[in-house]
C-alpha cells in the first residue's frame, strides 16, 4: 500500500501512531499486501496483452488520451512491484527490518532499503494520480479541440517533474538532518505528509469538475451538429459519462481509507496518551482503516483496466492486435443515421453550396474523432453491437451511393 507512515517509519524516533498501526500485525499485512498487490499485477498484465478471438480491426488515429491511460496501467503496476518487493523482504528477513529501528546503528543497508522502497511506491502512485488529473484536463481540451499528440510532452514534463519535486521536497524535510537522526515532532512531518496527499486530493477535487464540463461540452457538441439531439447521441453522451463515473468511483474506493486511516492517527497523535483506554475504538479504527488499505491501495491497477477496457478475457494471442473502440461505431452510426458528412447529403446540396457541405463534413468529421478520442480503450460493448452497426453502416452507404447515381441521372436529364 502507498502511505507516508511507510518513510516516517524509517525514522528511529517515528512518532507514537506510526509505531502503532505498522507494528500491528506485521506478518499478516504484509501477507495481505503481497496477496493483493500480486491478484491485481496479473490481472492488469493479463488485460493489457493481447487475447485470441479478436479479429484484427482498424485502430483510429493515436492521440494522447490512449498513451496516458497506459501510463496510469503501468505507475499502477510499478507501484504493485515495489509493494511485493518490500512485503516480501519484510516477512522473509525480520532480524534485518529489525535494524531498522536502531539508534545510531553502524549498518546503513536497513535504513536505505526502508527510504528507498517507501519512495518507490509513493513517487510512482503519486505520478499516478497526476497522470489521472491530465487524463481530465486533456479530455477537457479534446472536447475544446486545443489537444493533440504534442501536448503529451507537457504532461509528461508536467506529471514526472511535479512528482519528482514533491517527493524529494517531503523527503528531505521529513529527513533532515538525517534518516538515522530525524527530527521529532509533528510539525516536522506535516510538510511530508502534504506534498504526499496533495496529487490525491487535486484529483478528488478537480477531476469531477473537468469531467463534468467534459459531459457538458459532449452534449453540446453532439446537438451542435444539426440541431438533433438523437437517441444514438444520447446513449453516446451516456457512456462517456459513465465511463468517467467509473474512474471516479474506483479512485475514491482506493484511496478514501488512506484519508480516513490519516485522521484518525492524526487525532491520536494530538492526544496525550495514545493508549489510553477512552481511545480503543479510536485505535480499532485506525488498524482496521490500514489493513484495508492493504488491500485496496494494489487493486487500484486492476480496477482501472477494467475501467479503461472492459474484461477483455483469459486467451492470450502471440500475436498483438490493436483493439477497435466500441464507441467509434457507435458515433459513425449516428453520423450515417442523421446524414453528417455522408454523400447523401453532399449530394443533395452539391448543386446550391458545396463550399457548405465541405465545412459541415469537415466539423462534423473533427466531432466523430474527438468522442472517438474520448472514449479510447474501452471494449465494454459485445461484438454482436459492433457487428450490427458496422452492417447499417454498410448498408446506409449502398443506399447513399445509389442515390448519387440517381442524382446524377436527373441532373444530367435537367441540363439536356
Amino acid at each position: 500500500m502507498a502511505s507516508p507512515r511507510l518513510e516516517t517509519y524509517c525514522c528511529p524516533n517515528r512518532d507514537a501512531a506510526t509505531q502503532l498501526v505498522l507494528t500491528f500485525q506485521p506478518e499478516v499485512f504484509c501477507g495481505v499486501c503481497i496477496g493483493s498487490a500480486s491478484v491485481s499485477l496479473l490481472l492488469s498484465i493479463l488485460q493489457l496483452l493481447p487475447k485470441q478471438g479478436q479479429s484484427p480491426r482498424k485502430m483510429p488515429k493515436a492521440s494522447s488520451s490512449t498513451t496516458i491511460l497506459l501510463l496510469i496501467s503501468i505507475c499502477d503496476i510499478l507501484g504493485g512491484l515495489g509493494i511485493i518487493f518490500r512485503s516480501t523482504v519484510w516477512i522473509g528477513f525480520p532480524d534485518f527490518i529489525a535494524n531498522i529501528s536502531v539508534v545510531n546503528g553502524t549498518d546503513v543497508w536497513p535504513s536505505a532499503f526502508c527510504v528507498g522502497s517507501a519512495m518507490w511506491i509513493q513517487l510512482l502512485y503519486s505520478a499516478g494520480f497526476w497522470w489521472l488529473f491530465c487524463y481530465a484536463v486533456d479530455s477537457y481540451l479534446v472536447i475544446r479541440r486545443s489537444a493533440g499528440l504534442s501536448t503529451i510532452v507537457l504532461y509528461h514534463m508536467m506529471t514526472w517533474g511535479l512528482a519528482i519535486l514533491l517527493c524529494v521536497e517531503g523527503i528531505a524535510m521529513l529527513y533532515y538532518p538525517s534518516v538515522a537522526s530525524c527530527e521529532s515532532g509533528l510539525q516536522h512531518a506535516i510538510p511530508h505528509y502534504i506534498t504526499t496527499y496533495a496529487p490525491l486530493l487535486l484529483v478528488l477535487v478537480a477531476n469531477p469538475i473537468l469531467f463534468r464540463r467534459t459531459v457538458t461540452g459532449v452534449a453540446s457538441l453532439l446537438k451542435g451538429r444539426q440541431g438533433i439531439y438523437t437517441e444514438n447521441e444520447r446513449r453516446l453522451g451516456m457512456e462517456i459519462q459513465i465511463r468517467f463515473f467509473k474512474i471516479m468511483l474506483v479512485f475514491i474506493i482506493c484511496w478514501l481509507p488512506n484519508i480516513i486511516n490519516e485522521s484518525l492517527l492524526f487525532y491520536l497523535e494530538m492526544q496525550p496518551d495514545i493508549n489510553g483506554s477512552p481511545l480503543k475504538n479510536v485505535r480499532n479504527a485506525a488498524m482496521i482503516t490500514w489493513i484495508i488499505m492493504g488491500v485496496l491501495n494494489p487493486m487500484q491497477g486492476f480496477l482501472f483496466t477494467l475501467t479503461f477496457y472492459g474484461w477483455t478475457g483469459w486467451k492470450l494471442s502471440l500475436k498483438w492486435q490493436k483493439r477497435e473502440i466500441p464507441w467509434e461505431s457507435m458515433s459513425t452510426s449516428a453520423v450515417a443515421d442523421n446524414g453528417y458528412p455522408s454523400a447523401i447529403g453532399s449530394s443533395v446540396n452539391y448543386q446550391s453550396n458545396i463550399h457548405d457541405s465541405k465545412t459541415t463534413a469537415g466539423s462534423s468529421q473533427q466531432t466523430d474523432e474527438a468522442l472517438s478520442i474520448l472514449s479510447e480503450g474501452n471494449t465494454t460493448s459485445d461484438d454482436s453491437h459492433t457487428a450490427q452497426s458496422s452492417r447499417n453502416v454498410r448498408e446506409l452507404g449502398t443506399a447513399g451511393a445509389k442515390k448519387i447515381v440517381d442524382l446524377t441521372i436527373i441532373n444530367k436529364k435537367v441540363i439536356k
